[in-house]
């Protein structure tokens, strides 16, 4: 057995161990989904599913029996069979005999079994855990079991009495990484900073986003990575004032600065790195002083991620740094902002940074686990955990707007960093993506100015 499938038995058996004793847990991977004609999109497995699983095919369903009395809890896979013609066509199958050694499961059926074993598994179990609303399709399969299982009541059998939402479990199970999954966003963080680097080095006046992009998608297949973790952004100019700009169309221009939002997925794992740097390969004065502050900023995000201190924290330290240098450098009215706490409560500074400084990363880019401790009332930021992982990604975005000095507009800068919070403090896996002024400006000088 490999150790990653010990690590995906071992996680069955964690949720396994938080359900009702006896009760049922199904959970479906994602379908296919058609692009046009009879080509789909590239096809991507439910974050969910694979955590448990490892499991990468479509068509396959995971349920999973929880221990009750001297019987132990169970893993069953649902899956394709095998089928040579189709191999011919699209690749290998595992099948479900082969699945079943190859990933851990107890037992393993065709995919075509699952209405039939699910109205004997459902039979009699107090209660049963899945994903509800997340698939119309799996909810209406669902119906169908409950249905057919309360139809035998005067034989005796009864349904599952309760119905309970498996994703939340699921989410805070998934918000800490272990070792494992710390390493695969390391090797996705370190791909995409190689890619990021790449970008300087080709970057100059008269190329267009779309030729970065190129740069970009090249690095992170070339190393290894299966995807793109989200549709990156080349944003030049006024564009890098667009928070989700994607049209990556745009000449680029001399004199600009170009964001470029970027990261990769490595063996299910994301990284989200964005850093800004100068078209022409120098940043001009105005350019590097907003800069400056953006990254004081980051850095006092950085310094407030230490466990037990709330989430929140970040986003304020980074906030009141930010405030402080909008007023400093006239983009606030100081006659009317006496402090950067005056400018904070009136909401000021929501014209130049309007977004939150962080999220959660994993599997997914935005990853899954509430940010708040749900189980007060108050509901206040949740505090910080060994193994949690976040993105770290203040920014200034300058529109041109009255009594706004006009050396400052459609400057747009953001600086992003993907962390895992320590023992003692986090540690920044994306540190090798250039960041500093100074090693912009060297990384970018050969091609620039060398060809």
């Amino acid at each position: 057995m490999t150790a990653a499938a010990a690590t995906h038995i071992e996680r069955r058996a964690r949720l396994a161990a938080r359900m009702q004793p006896g009760s049922v847990a199904v959970l479906a991977t994602a379908p296919e989904v058609l692009r046009n004609g009879d080509s789909d999109y590239p096809y991507r497995h439910d974050s969910y599913f694979y955590y448990l699983t490892g499991f990468a095919e479509p068509e396959a369903v995971l349920v999973l029996l929880a221990a009750t009395g001297g019987t132990p809890a169970r893993a069953i896979l649902f899956c394709r069979e095998k089928n040579p013609e189709r191999e011919i066509w699209d690749g290998y199958r595992y099948g479900p005999e082969a699945a079943r050694i190859a990933f851990g499961f107890d037992e393993a059926f065709p995919i075509g079994e699952l209405d039939a074993q699910m109205g004997k598994l459902l039979a009699d179990v107090p209660a049963l855990y899945y994903a509800l609303g997340h698939s119309a399709a799996l909810d209406a399969q669902v119906s169908g079991w409950l249905k057919a299982v309360r139809a035998q009541g005067r034989s005796g059998i009864a349904a599952p009495a309760s119905t309970h939402h498996l994703l939340g479990i699921l989410d805070e199970m998934r918000l800490l990484k272990d070792a494992g999954e710390q390493a695969l966003m390391g090797r996705a963080a370190a791909l995409a900073a190689g890619a990021h680097a790449r970008a300087m080095r080709f970057t100059r006046p008269g190329v267009f986003e779309y030729e970065i992009e190129a740069e970009l998608l090249h690095e992170f297949r070339r190393h290894g990575a299966q995807f793109p973790a989200y549709t990156p952004i080349v944003a030049s100019g006024p564009n890098a004032c667009v928070l989700h700009y994607n049209q990556n169309n745009r000449q680029c221009r001399e004199g600009e600065l170009v964001l470029v939002d970027a990261g990769c997925e490595f063996d299910g794992y994301a990284s989200d790195i964005t850093r800004t740097w100068p078209v022409s390969g120098r940043f001009s004065e105005a350019q590097r002083v907003l800069y400056a502050l953006v990254l004081q900023a980051q850095q006092a995000a950085c310094a407030e991620i230490v466990p037990g201190k709330p989430y929140s924290a970040m986003h304020e330290a980074a906030v009141g740094v930010l405030a402080a240098g909008m007023l400093d450098l006239g983009l606030l009215d100081k006659n009317k902002y006496g402090s950067p706490e005056d400018a904070i409560a009136a909401k000021a500074h929501l014209q130049f940074y309007m977004h939150g400084t962080g999220h959660w990363l994993g599997m997914d880019v935005h990853d899954v686990g509430p940010y708040r401790d749900l189980a007060q009332a108050e509901r206040p930021s949740r505090p910080l955990l060994p193994g949690m992982a976040l993105t770290v990604e203040p920014g200034l975005y300058v529109r041109p707007g009255e009594g706004v000095p006009e050396q400052y507009w459609n400057i747009g800068i953001r600086i992003e960093d993907d962390v895992v919070v320590t023992d003692d403090g986090c540690r920044v896996l994306s540190g090798d993506a250039p960041k500093a002024v100074a090693d912009i400006e060297n990384l970018m000088k050969e091609r620039v100015h060398g060809g």
